[in-house]
């Protein structure tokens, strides 16, 4: 027989899994469920029969491996991933170095207005990937770009940043410019939350800011770089807005010029969402493995650091 102190026992300790139904059904409908959809699709393809007229003529079946084999074998997709690798390669050291050195120069004593200096910095992020691309690609354009009206006012070369190598330069520009703001204010968060003491000590036995700079703030900031640059690895590998909204204004942009684009292309533009859906399962598979190695090995180093 339970008593009243017994059922209040059972309703406290069911409390946590009440208030976290909500977001379990949530996580499950549009996460998990999407997600085994997708895997699921990923197995299947289309028979057709005859001439694919009439009912029951096109049906799923079964294909096993034969979408990932394709999607592997794909040189369209394995073209965006080099693309990709390149957009990468200047992305995220550029963004992460002057996201620590913005946030260095804000944690300074004796930098003059602070928060307007923060804001204008963050202000970026606050933008929706697609209207910056819109914004930075009218800037692009000869045509109605004020940059090139100077140049040639000016007597300077005026290079097409949307053709060739610099649209490289020209994609990665965006995507610097939206994402400072962010990996910064991580940054400097961090920073803030280094102890008085520690810079103190350091005065008092000579260090220049330079050396408090490289030998205390960084080094106690390790953290949130890894964190900043686990982030900045999966938006570079998940790339879309930027060359999708880019690519009515020049020809240089193919419709699969990234993985996602290419996914998009398959399902909505060849009507083929099982390939569609193999090749978005190989990305997330490669972001996973990715983001679980750079962890580890992460999570290695600091292990190492603090037996020391």
């Amino acid at each position: 027989m339970t008593t009243p102190a017994h059922r209040r026992s059972y309703g406290v300790k069911g409390a946590p899994y009440a208030f976290l139904l909500p977001a379990t059904i949530l996580f499950c409908l549009f996460f998990a469920l999407p997600i085994g959809y997708a895997l699921w699709l990923s197995f299947r393809k289309v028979h057709v029969s005859g001439l694919g007229l009439g009912s029951g003529a096109r049906h799923e079946v079964w294909a096993g491996f034969q979408n990932y084999t394709a999607a592997l074998t794909d040189d369209e997709l394995l073209g965006g991933a080099l693309h990709v690798l390149g957009y990468g390669c200047i992305v995220v050291p550029v963004m992460l170095g002057l996201a620590l050195l913005f946030a260095l120069m804000l944690d300074a004593d004796k930098v003059r207005l602070a928060p307007f200096t923060r804001l204008a910095i963050f202000l970026p992020y606050a933008i929706p990937g697609v209207v910056a691309a819109l914004l930075w690609g009218f800037l692009y354009l000869p045509d109605v770009s004020p940059f090139y009206f100077v140049l040639a006012k000016l007597g300077l070369p005026q290079p097409d940043l949307l053709d060739g190598g610099p649209l490289y330069l020209a994609l990665s520009n965006i995507a610097v410019w939206g994402g400072t703001g962010f990996n910064m204010i991580v940054i400097y968060t961090a920073l803030q939350a280094i102890p008085a003491e520690v810079y103190e000590a350091a005065e008092l036995d000579g260090a220049t800011p330079l050396q408090v700079a490289l030998r205390i703030k960084i080094p106690m900031v390790a953290p949130s770089l890894v964190l900043t640059f686990f982030f900045s690895i999966i938006a570079t590998l998940q790339v879309y807005n930027e060359p999708t909204t880019l690519k009515p204004l020049t020809n240089s942009l193919p419709t699969t010029w990234s993985p996602l684009m290419k996914v998009y292309q398959d399902a909505f533009g060849k009507g083929d969402i099982y390939a569609a859906a193999a090749e978005a399962t190989l990305i997330a598979f490669v972001t996973l493995v990715l983001s679980f190695g750079f962890l580890r090995a992460a999570n290695r180093r600091n292990k190492q650091e603090a037996a020391r």
